[in-house]
């Protein structure tokens, strides 16, 4: 409950003992030197109200990280997230007929149990618990205002026929399912046009048993597009955490047109090799979203930041903005550990990447695109990241010539713009930087500062660059290419570019 009322003078002054109380860095015996005495209260209102409201923001100070972030709560900017709600009605699968012992298919439990909570929107909505066991399923749907929970032990499998798998359209801002013309697979579990929907667990499991439908797709013998794991489109207040995700049939979690989007304490798993397109995490056309303390090992991107294909991406011109990513564990071995594009029609816009290690792995950070894309990707920050045993590091290419089909616009150059590079550090890397514009898309504004990277090929073009323009800050390693100003920690210039675009890229290294 919150109170409205005014308190007393006494009521006051016990709410200030109790506030200070709260704080780490008071002990008992401090309390009587920070919070006045009743008589005090009574008599000195207005000096009162001044000194609990100073007390109170040093207290956020305090709760930050030594620095002002305690008071970045007032600041605009993502908005501000609550915990999920308890919900007022809780069932188990096992009322609905669910039955986990791995052959039994539980579709028809899943969706009853969904139905029933649908029910309860106005109530508060409801909680699946799924206990213990392997509860084989064809694709269900969720509901608004529902939590998924998957207890320790929970492994929800998915049915690996393709049957059972429904067909939908393509994607809007795709215009042609990603492998082929025409109709999709679904996700095994969807959601459209919702809200308040959470999928969390004592890291239960959601295996998309995938390795007959990889086998499929390299034999060719699907004739659709293959499925996601997780998918929801056009929804907001979404919260997906402390849950494995596992071998999925092709991009394992897609947010599609989302926002206000939380997804935290995920382990995504697939093989890093044999395992083809299974992306972890895939923010499509979303805005406001955290991605943080996941460990992701797959066979493709650990995270690609997506707006849609060319034409289409451009037509439905819905960016991805606002987008946190942090403290990842990533391992790519034949994509990267972060990228943004191909697919970035509808354009990326302010994204933080911090706190990586990407290790094992053929890539780290990767923006990629091509003319006939269009869109933009800019405002992109990458701070502290790790690599450790990576080919190349640093990676922006414009010449990803993927393209849905022939109506796309060869004209349409995209922008990239207002990228910075600030603590980058790692060892076993055989190219630390390879930027790569061209005359037709240019790379403007990139930033370094704090560099140093462990080589393991000597030779002297080992910090590519062609059509880019930009700057370092202080002093990195390896030495930066040609095409960068140089300047001191003190932002004096040193070194202007001879050329910003002369090309020495190397693909043999």
């Amino acid at each position: 409950m919150v109170e409205t009322s005014t308190p007393t003078s006494s009521q006051s002054c016990r709410w200030r003992r109790w506030w200070a109380s709260l704080s780490p860095s008071n002990h008992h015996h401090h309390h009587r030197r920070w919070v006045p005495s009743a008589t005090f209260c009574s008599t000195h209102k207005t000096l009162l109200t001044a000194v609990c409201l100073a007390f109170f923001f040093t207290v956020l100070y305090w709760q930050g990280d030594g620095t002002a972030a305690g008071l970045l709560i007032f600041r605009r900017g993502l908005p501000l997230r609550q915990l999920p709600k308890l919900r007022p009605f809780t069932f188990n699968l096992t009322d609905f007929g669910g039955v986990g012992d791995g052959v039994t298919l539980n579709t028809e439990a899943f969706e009853r149990a969904v139905i029933a909570i649908s029910r309860l929107g106005k109530k508060g909505g409801g909680q699946l618990n799924v206990p213990p066991g392997n509860w084989l399923t064809a694709p269900f749907n969720l509901t608004s205002h529902m939590t998924l929970f998957l207890a320790e032990g929970a492994v929800i499998l998915g049915i690996d026929d393709e049957k059972y798998w429904p067909l939908m359209p393509p994607l809007p801002s795709y215009g042609y399912g990603r492998e082929h013309p025409g109709p999709r697979y679904g996700s095994l579990i969807h959601g459209q046009h919702l809200k308040d929907v959470v999928i969390t667990g004592h890291n239960g499991t959601i295996n998309g048993q995938g390795q007959t439908w990889w086998k499929k797709y390299r034999q060719k013998l699907l004739n659709h597009t293959r499925g996601p794991l997780v998918q929801i489109m056009w929804s907001s207040d979404i919260l997906i955490s402390n849950i494995t995700l596992r071998d999925s049939p092709f991009w394992t979690l897609h947010p599609y047109d989302c926002e206000n989007v939380t997804l935290k304490n995920l382990t995504i798993l697939a093989p890093v090799f044999q395992a083809p397109n299974t992306d972890g995490i895939d923010p499509d056309s979303c805005k406001d979203m955290v991605i943080e303390d996941c460990y992701i090992s797959v066979g493709d991107d650990g995270v690609a930041i997506k707006s849609g294909w060319d034409q289409y991406g451009i037509t439905y011109g819905k960016p991805s903005k606002n987008i946190l990513i942090r403290n990842l564990i990533v391992r790519s071995n034949v994509s990267a550990g972060i990228s943004i594009g191909s697919e970035m029609s509808g354009g990326v816009s302010n994204v933080t990447i911090e706190n990586i290690h990407i290790w094992n792995s053929r890539r780290a950070v990767r923006i990629k695109t091509a003319a006939g894309r269009g869109g933009y990707v800019r405002d992109i920050t990458y701070r502290n990241l790790t690599f450790d045993t990576v080919r190349v590091g640093i990676v922006i290419k414009t010449d990803y010539n993927e393209h849905p089909d022939g109506g796309f616009d060869p004209k349409a150059f995209p922008v990239l713009e207002n990228i910075s590079y600030t603590s980058i550090h790692g060892e076993a890397v055989r190219v630390p930087v390879r930027i790569q514009g061209s005359a037709e898309i240019p790379v403007r504004n990139v930033t370094f500062r704090d560099m140093s990277v462990g080589i393991t090929n000597k030779k002297k073009h080992i910090f590519q660059c062609a059509f880019v323009q930009g700057r370092v800050i202080g002093t990195i390693f390896p030495a930066p290419c040609d095409n960068l100003d140089l300047y001191d920690e003190q932002g004096n210039l040193v070194r202007p570019s001879t050329s910003q675009n002369s090309s020495d890229i190397d693909y043999d290294i």
